[in-house]
C-alpha cells in the first residue's frame, strides 16, 4: 500500500458483537498490519448495523471525514461496507476513494464484480433461512415467541420501550454533528437539515433531512437533559 492518510470504517452486525469486540478487533488488526509504515491512520468509526441497511450515519461521518481530510477511506474486507452493487456504486461516485485490504489492488470492475458475488451470497443465505423455516412450520412448530396470541400489554410497552430507545439513541449518536453544526453557524432548523443532507447522514426512515425532523430530533436531546438533570 503506498503512502497516504486513510480514515479506517469497521462495522459489525451485532449490538453484542459490538461490546464483545468479536469481528471488530480482527478488523482493526488487518488494517493495523497493512498500513504499519505505509501510511497515516487519521481516525476510525465504527458502525453497528446490518450489511443490507444503506442509511449508515456512521460511514456518512467517515466519508465526510475522508472528503475534509483528502483521505482513503479503508476497510477490512468489502462486505463490511455492503452486500449490495447498487450501494457500492453509488459509494464509488460519492468523491471519495476507498481501499480493501483483502483486495487492495482491485480496480472499479473488480469491486463491481466482488460486491456482486457477496450480494449473491446474502440472497442464498437469506433463501436458506426462509426454506428452514417453511420446513419447520411443515411439520407444526411455532414459529416465534410471540405467534398464534396477541400481544399482552407488557409485550406492548416493551415493544414502546425498544423504540424510544432506539430513536433515543440515534439523537444522542447526531447530538455531536448537530452541535458542530450549530457551532459553524447553523442556527435554524432548515439550515441544520441541509447541513446534515450536505454530510450524506440519513434520516430516521432514509432520505433527506426537514426541519420538521430536526425539530423532533432536538426535543428528544432537550428531553433526555432534562430526565439526567432531574434524576
Amino acid at each position: 500500500m503506498q503512502q497516504g492518510r486513510y480514515i479506517a470504517y469497521y462495522r459489525v452486525s451485532t449490538q453484542r458483537q459490538g461490546r464483545s469486540g468479536l469481528g471488530l478487533e480482527a478488523q482493526r488488526k488487518t488494517i493495523n498490519d497493512r498500513l504499519r509504515g505505509a501510511g497515516q491512520l487519521i481516525t476510525e468509526y465504527t458502525e453497528i448495523e446490518t450489511g443490507r441497511r444503506t442509511d449508515r450515519p456512521m460511514l456518512a461521518e467517515a466519508l465526510s471525514a475522508c472528503r475534509l481530510h483528502r483521505a482513503v477511506l479503508l476497510i477490512a474486507k468489502l462486505d463490511r461496507l455492503a452486500r449490495n452493487v447498487a450501494f457500492v456504486s453509488a459509494l464509488m461516485d460519492a468523491g471519495v476513494e476507498f481501499q480493501a485490504c483483502d483486495f487492495p489492488s482491485a480496480n472499479r470492475l473488480t469491486i463491481h464484480i466482488l460486491a456482486a458475488v457477496a450480494e449473491h451470497e446474502a440472497h442464498m443465505i437469506s433463501e436458506r433461512t426462509r426454506v428452514a423455516l417453511a420446513a419447520a412450520k411443515a411439520r407444526g412448530t411455532i414459529l416465534g415467541g410471540a405467534r398464534g396470541r396477541a400481544g399482552t400489554c407488557t409485550d406492548l410497552e416493551k415493544a414502546r420501550a425498544a423504540r424510544t430507545a432506539k430513536a433515543n439513541q440515534r439523537a444522542l449518536d447526531l447530538a455531536t454533528t448537530i452541535r458542530s453544526l450549530q457551532a459553524a453557524g447553523s442556527t435554524s432548523l432548515c439550515s441544520i437539515a441541509t447541513g446534515l443532507n450536505a454530510r450524506q447522514i440519513a434520516a430516521a426512515r432514509g432520505g433527506f433531512w426537514t426541519a420538521a425532523q430536526v425539530r423532533r430530533i432536538l426535543n428528544r436531546l432537550q428531553d433526555q437533559t432534562t430526565c439526567e438533570a432531574s434524576a
